[in-house]
């Protein structure tokens, strides 16, 4: 495993985070992980070096903290830097900011967080906190020792970041990135401001959700094998995030011990400036064939469920998105008519709006939703 300078703190972190957001599952449904499953990766993980681990208050409806807290038992806690969110849009009153933490310790098995986040931050978000003295609070958190660092995660513009970034004495954040989000959100240039300013910068979402890891279009895997070093499409899409100087570290939400195998692995041998002027160029192109492929670019963060009305709304979206990139029309019509529910299609929209509100990526999703239903019902 090779570590990396945390902003400006005096220790380093493994380049490799364990994102907890994608655990394995149980019966398809999130909330259910296979703990014993999850509890052995997590631990494979910081066996092989992993140090940094990432979770959520609202991850796989609100029970990954629980489960991180029982894979850090029997010392595995004292080995890592533990990492959790506040779930900014459910506080209304500067109490709920003190309750939410003090809930999220007890779940989490432990008397301290070593790495604190105001989750999802936007403009309006940012606002609402604000006005609520959430500084105020994290400076009592800080004092206090339950929290050891502040920070933030982001999804909005770059305006905003920089306002965010500029408005306390932040030890880090956390941004979406990735080759295909270089101008997306925060960015390279927020990347660079927040690194500049002696933040540690975490990256969320580096292979967009699992996007770019599932078996590459034709078009995008014929630009690959032009490479002369030979990649998976993980290794391309980690290696590229790896190669900046800025990152501190990348976060993975693995699902299988195939996954945390494979990412401890590439971890181990990719650093700054690992890529060649050539391998540049082969993501360039890669990235620019996506874009002429993909339809809607959902991650599969999940933000936008449970929709009142019941559609699977990132179901949808992967299928219209496949429909598109694998030229396998046929396939995704079946599936969408044939073996996904009525209710969960994208046609029993009932345009409430409460998912666009969710979203992290700003996504039209009503919108996106005509479009799924007019491209593939029958």
């Amino acid at each position: 495993m090779l570590y990396r300078k945390f902003g400006s703190c005096d220790f380093k972190v493994s380049a490799l985070g364990f994102g907890c957001m994608r655990f394995p599952i149980l019966n398809g449904d999130s909330g259910q992980i296979d703990e014993a499953e999850a509890i052995k990766m997590l631990r494979y993980a910081i066996d092989n070096g992993v140090n940094y681990v990432d979770t959520a208050y609202p991850y796989h409806k609100k029970n990954s903290e629980i489960v991180v807290g029982k894979a850090l038992k029997d010392g595995y806690r004292e080995k890592v830097h533990l990492a959790t969110k506040l779930p900014a849009w459910l506080t209304n009153t500067y109490e709920d900011f003190d309750k939410y933490l003090n809930e999220q310790l007890e779940k989490l098995q432990t008397n301290y967080i070593d790495f604190y986040l105001l989750h999802s931050l936007s403009k309006d978000s940012w606002k609402k906190i604000k006005d609520l003295k959430v500084l105020d609070f994290l400076d009592a958190a800080l004092k206090d020792g339950r929290i050891k660092h502040a920070g933030f995660s982001f999804h909005d513009d770059i305006d905003t970041f920089k306002e965010i970034v500029d408005s306390y004495n932040w030890t880090f954040c956390q941004i979406q990135y990735n080759y295909m989000d270089e101008k997306y959100q925060a960015g390279t240039e927020g990347l660079k401001y927040a690194a500049s300013k002696g933040l540690g910068v975490v990256v969320m979402e580096p292979l967009r959700g699992g996007k770019l890891v599932q078996t590459p279009p034709d078009e995008v895997q014929y630009i690959f094998d032009s490479a002369p070093v030979k990649r998976t499409p993980a290794e391309w899409g980690l290696s590229w995030i790896w190669n900046q100087p800025e990152v501190s570290i990348v976060l993975s939400g693995m699902s299988t011990m195939e996954q945390v195998d494979q990412n401890i692995t590439t971890a181990g041998k990719t650093g700054i400036s690992s890529l060649s002027d050539k391998d540049i160029s082969i993501i360039d192109n890669v990235k620019a064939k996506y874009n002429e492929l993909t339809k809607v670019k959902c991650t599969a963060c999940e933000y936008c469920l449970p929709c009142p009305a019941g559609v699977a709304i990132p179901s949808n979206f992967s299928l219209y998105n496949d429909a598109s990139m694998y030229k396998d029309s046929e396939k995704y019509i079946n599936r969408y008519n044939n073996e996904m529910p009525e209710k969960a299609r994208a046609s029993s929209c009932v345009e409430c709006g409460k998912c666009e509100e969710a979203c992290p990526q700003h996504l039209p999703i009503r919108q996106h939703l005509k479009e799924v239903h007019k491209a593939l019902s029958r």
